[in-house]
């Protein structure tokens, strides 16, 4: 697997530089360097299981045929577009919600010389997936599959950041509007679509295979990515920095979590009217006395699940 992962790393350098060469481009050495700088920054620094996924499953629905060199290629072409997508989320995200660190460094937007230039990199970057798409699939009977489940699946996303993001603003005026089927709605749109059901269907596809025919593997990623939604909360919530390489911020921000969810749900109408004057503060002492309240309601109910959520934690 080292040898694919060493491959898979490849890929991105030679994409990087196809793109940076684009004639339909005519960069200056100062845009040059910019999006050399942005790409490096941004696209290959999480744990890429996105876009390995793609590589991985595509050599299980081979059932170990020996994989071409060139339908390894274009399967790392595909995870890389799913790590460009990737990309272009996290940007955005920390802008909206105002976070201060990604991955143990300082989030995109916060460097020096950056600022909201960042939105317009956020933009930059789901185009230069179908550059890529198109430099690569063109020719391939199974090219338009690929751009419409693309567009359907950064679609999906966008839509979920939006009902985060509006739930977040009425949230500050009442708790009461989240609730369990808000948050899996929530989880599903922003992070199911493209985390855990693309790379599969990526592979699918490169294998010839007819995504309707496969409805219920989508609704079973779907679920798991609701238990990886439920794992990065307690990581926002209770993570150490230095582990995770970002400092949680849920509780400030007024996010629909699982934890403020099960809380409303198990707490007494002291204990709700307690949530109510101290969710979605900054003071660092109403953010300490929310966490107080969930290990007293035990949000999880038992140990053993606090452990297992850590001991599986995958960074975004």
């Amino acid at each position: 697997m080292s040898d694919l992962n060493s491959k898979f790393l490849q890929v991105y350098t030679l994409l990087k530089a196809q793109l940076l060469s684009d004639p339909a481009f005519e960069f200056t050495d100062e845009s040059r360097q910019w999006l050399h700088r942005m790409l490096d920054y941004n696209v290959p620094r999480g744990k890429m299981y996105r876009g390995l996924s793609v590589l991985d499953c595509y050599i299980a629905l081979k059932e170990g045929e020996v994989l071409t060199d060139h339908e390894i290629l274009l399967a790392c072409v595909l995870g890389w577009c799913i790590e460009w997508l990737q990309a272009c989320v996290v940007v955005l995200d920390d802008i909206m919600d105002n976070s201060h660190t990604r991955r143990g460094q300082p989030c995109w937007y916060r460097l020096p010389k950056v600022g909201l230039i960042a939105i317009n990199d956020g933009i930059l970057l789901p185009n230069q997936v179908r550059r890529i798409l198109k430099m690569y699939f063109r020719e391939k009977s199974y090219y338009m599959n690929l751009l419409d489940l693309f567009n359907e699946v950064e679609f999906q996303t966008v839509c979920g950041e939006m009902i985060d993001l509006i739930s977040t603003h009425e949230g500050e005026k009442d708790l009461a509007n989240y609730s369990l089927s808000l948050y899996h709605r929530i989880a599903e749109y922003k992070s199911a679509y493209y985390s855990i059901y693309l790379p599969v269907a990526c592979a699918l596809i490169m294998a010839g295979e007819n995504l309707e025919n496969h409805i219920e593997v989508k609704k079973i990623l779907v679920d798991m990515t609701i238990y990886f939604q439920v794992q990065d909360d307690y990581q926002d919530c209770f993570g150490d920095p230095k582990v995770t390489g970002k400092v949680g911020t849920d509780i400030e921000d007024c996010k629909c979590t699982w934890f403020i969810v099960k809380a409303l749900e198990l707490a007494n109408e002291e204990q709700k009217k307690f949530l109510f004057e101290n969710y979605g503060k900054a003071d660092p002492a109403c953010v300490a006395k929310v966490k107080e309240l969930y290990e007293v309601l035990d949000t999880f109910h038992n140990t053993k699940n606090r452990l297992f959520i850590q001991s599986h934690y995958s960074d975004k």
